[in-house]
């Protein structure tokens, strides 16, 4: 076994991947943010984090550019600000993949439920997240050939589901009631389901050293992929809040469903078809997932922050260990059924990924002017807007989950202790072989 990955992928199979990671989002989670605020205030953060991620992708496509490597983030920060913030990047990076990911599968299960009542929601997502663990041991270009193919199916289930759901829309259903529910706190507490929308969308970083021509390919990639996402954001938003009661809506596990089942009748073939598709959805995002923190944890392993072991591919180059090993945690957590505090989980990792790599995108273009970057931000406008918006991410997040995020937090406390333990331990390890 050898530690090199494969390069085989073009633009429009990372489009494919960033898409896919991300596309389950359209199909369910963001709606649980309407138990805090109303659909107006809900359209607030959806703007604001609309705007970061518009700003945060053209910042980042310049880090993945400069520096095309599966470690994403994880190798940004440590070559701009030490190894430490390279390993907390990387962590910052698995706890938002893990978390969403398990996540992911749970709304797989519900529906795979939906549609066959007879299926245990947990049981179908613990069977789906292990068939597609499978098909990623495959290797990357199987991979992302699956990938492309179930993203193209959910982009169609939501044309479908925007064109026949649009002629149906009751604007008082948005602007209507009481606009205000929640005030400025309410918006605060939507902030992490509005991320939803979006989360994983750097994720594509992580495939970078897969592509076949880095320089050309990422800008394509990650422009592409924000832009298609940005519409079919609001689409979805637009069409399913437009057209059913805010108070069925906030508690629905399949959103765009229950919208259809609203308009056309519970057993309606509309209804069916969006199932179907949003069944594909949340496949891509659960697909595409695996794909980017298997990346993270064999580039954090081939760093030495984490077991050596991690970072062996076999001879097709897959990391088959980083699959399975992350995977078998995530796994853990498909048990818990604890959807919405997962998802308050993965968007803290997120929004600290984002604030440590657009630090390190200040830091590297004074500390290393004379980089090569194919690609360049308009700096330090674009960059200081996805920055400083982040931040206040973090405090939203924070302030509107204190009570799970003090776990989280816990958790990088954890894996700083082990950081250390572990950089004393190669230190000795070093020193005694210099000695020999």
């Amino acid at each position: 076994m050898s530690n090199e990955l494969n390069k085989t992928l073009k633009p429009v199979q990372l489009w494919g991947i960033i898409v896919g990671m991300v596309i389950s989002g359209m199909y369910f989670g963001w709606n649980y943010a309407l138990e805090f605020t109303s659909p107006v205030g809900f359209i607030v953060a959806t703007l604001i984090v609309t705007i970061f991620y518009a700003t945060f992708m053209f910042s980042y496509a310049e880090l993945a550019t400069a520096i095309p490597h599966a470690g994403g983030p994880s190798e940004y920060a440590s070559r701009a600000i030490g190894n430490y913030g390279g390993f907390l990047a990387g962590f910052a990076c698995l706890v938002e993949f893990l978390f969403a990911t398990p996540a992911i599968a749970l709304a797989v299960g519900a529906y795979v439920h939906f549609l066959f009542p007879i299926v245990n929601t947990v049981t179908a997502a613990i069977i789906c997240y292990s068939l597609f663990v499978f098909i990623n041991c495959l290797g990357v270009k199987t991979a992302a050939f699956v990938e492309l193919f179930v993203t193209i199916v959910a982009i169609i289930g939501l044309i479908i589901f925007t064109g026949s759901g649009i002629s149906h829309v009751n604007i008082n259903n948005i602007v209507g009631g009481d606009i205000f529910k929640g005030g400025l706190g309410g918006i605060f507490a939507a902030i992490p389901f509005a991320i939803w929308f979006y989360l994983a969308v750097e994720g594509g970083a992580m495939a970078a050293e897969e592509c076949k021509d880095p320089k050309k390919d990422i800008p394509k990639g990650f422009i592409l992929a924000i832009g298609t996402l940005v519409v079919l954001a609001l689409c979805t938003f637009f069409v399913t809040a437009g057209t059913t009661p805010v108070e069925t809506l906030a508690s629905a596990d399949s959103p765009l469903a229950t919208a259809m089942a609203n308009v056309f009748g519970e057993g309606s073939i509309l209804a069916k078809i969006v199932s179907i598709m949003g069944l594909f959805g949340t496949i891509a995002s659960l697909h595409g997932i695996i794909i980017g923190y298997s990346r993270q944890a064999f580039a954090m392993s081939r760093a030495g922050y984490l077991p050596k072991f991690l970072s062996k591919t076999n001879k097709n180059g897959t990391p088959i260990p980083a699959i399975i090993i992350p995977s078998l945690i995530g796994l853990v957590f498909v048990i818990s059924g604890a959807t919405s505090i997962i998802i308050v989980i993965s968007s803290f990792g997120a929004v600290a990924l984002y604030i440590l790599s657009m630090v390190s995108l200040f830091v590297l273009r004074k500390k290393e002017p004379e980089m090569n970057r194919p690609y360049k931000v308009i700096f330090p406008l674009v960059p200081a807007i996805a920055l400083g918006t982040a931040i206040i991410f973090l405090v939203a997040v924070t302030w509107a989950n204190l009570g799970t995020i003090l776990w989280v937090i816990l958790a990088f406390i954890l894996a700083t202790v082990y950081y250390f333990i572990n950089e004393k331990i190669k230190s000795r390890v070093e020193l005694s072989e210099e000695m020999n």
